[in-house]
């Protein structure tokens, strides 16, 4: 599958929650449920891991959907992602991608050239 990138450079195509919903793969939504309550100290059902994609108008799990300061921002301002704005770099990023790496690579890689 080709990079499906979120608004902060996450690969959305190997997001748990989008190959749950791709795949209707009960045993992995369960999985990750867990998983998420765990990491992030408050209760993920089974049913929340469903995700169509940041970018993509659908469903959403319900961080991205109804926290997400970055996605909010994003599609305000009507980026394709965060590479593209011409405030990359805010606070928001930055604190975020300090600890996803991976993420920061992918804008750098796509960001336009000045």
């Amino acid at each position: 599958m080709a990079d499906f990138i979120a608004y902060c450079g996450i690969d959305c195509g190997q997001c748990p929650a989008y190959v749950a919903k791709k795949e209707n793969n009960a045993e992995l939504r369960e999985k990750t449920a867990a998983e998420w309550s765990k990491a992030f100290g408050t209760e993920f059902k089974p049913e929340q891991i469903n995700c169509d994609g940041c970018t993509i108008a659908g469903q959403h799990i319900i961080y991205c959907d109804q926290l997400c300061e970055i996605r909010k921002c994003a599609v305000g301002k009507k980026v394709v992602n965060c590479a593209f704005c011409t405030d990359y770099g805010c606070e928001k990023l930055t604190t975020f991608l300090k600890n996803v790496p991976e993420a920061k690579s992918r804008l750098e890689a796509i960001r336009p050239k000045k």
